[in-house]
């Protein structure tokens, strides 16, 4: 990995691994606790959070049809579960900064100045994918597995257990596929990747982006395109994004080798 030629040697942060565990430990703790104080007040709200989540369902279903519990634990294990999720996705933030902050002292100082601005788009991917997925691809994904699934003559009856776990599968599976081009870049800007070997595996990856949406999506063509198309969009734009870094990196070499041979 190449070393910016004004900057003197360094040495990275050495230690035991008993050490690594303990500060691990301590960046989960850490993770933790965030999670744990953006849970208190969503437990509270949990009613209307999940009014909120359920509104595209609701919406799409005949008047007056309920979504319904089915077990004696599920009016508290719904709304905890519901709970649980929204603090870990309002604690994003929090939990991104603990990871970098673990990783962070070893790096060298130039990767450490490109991952800054990752660090600061990585949630705000995050919560854009989520933002697609709620408003953008749910009212589809709705309509076509009611329209699929539920004959005109059969009665609609939904559990609610069942409608949150393929809402906040769907939601965290858009806000991290929107993670792809982060990635990507980050790759590009530090050198381990190239954008001539993006584009030679590009067949590749549209064949694990389909793979990747068929896992984490329900099993309806719609959500499974909606999620590798947008994968197979940012693969297109990481590389887009790779050449402009690479060419500017290519004339910073290239100014930096016509001073030190002037001089």
């Amino acid at each position: 990995m190449l070393r910016p030629m004004s900057e003197e040697p360094e040495k990275l942060v050495e230690g035991t691994l008993i050490s690594h565990l303990l500060e691990l430990r301590d960046r989960l703790i850490r993770a933790i606790i965030a999670v744990a104080v953006a849970f208190l007040p969503c437990m509270f709200y949990s009613n209307q959070i999940f009014t909120f989540v359920a509104t595209p369902l609701k919406e799409k279903l005949p008047k007056g049809t309920q979504l319904i519990a089915t077990t004696v634990m599920s009016p508290f294990t719904t709304p905890f579960k519901l709970s649980l999720f929204v603090a870990l996705f309002l604690a994003m933030p929090v939990v991104i900064y603990q990871l970098w902050a673990f990783v962070a002292p070893g790096l060298y100082r130039h990767e450490k100045r490109a991952f800054r601005p990752f660090l600061v788009a990585t949630p705000f991917m995050f919560y854009l994918g989520c933002a697609v997925m709620y408003y953008v691809v749910m009212p589809y994904v709705l309509n076509f597995m009611l329209a699929l699934y539920n004959p005109p003559t059969v009665e609609t009856t939904l559990r609610a257990s069942d409608y949150l776990e393929r809402v906040l599968q769907l939601v965290f599976a858009f806000g991290f596929a929107f993670e792809i081009p982060v990635l990507l870049v980050l790759l590009v800007r530090v050198g381990i990747v190239s954008t001539a070997g993006l584009r030679s595996k590009r067949r590749f990856a549209i064949v694990i982006a389909f793979l990747i949406a068929a896992v984490l999506t329900p099993p309806d063509i719609v959500s499974q395109f909606a999620l590798a198309l947008p994968l197979i969009g940012f693969y297109e734009i990481s590389i887009v994004i790779g050449r402009l870094i690479e060419k500017k990196r290519a004339e910073e070499e290239k100014a930096a080798d016509a001073a030190s041979s002037s001089s």
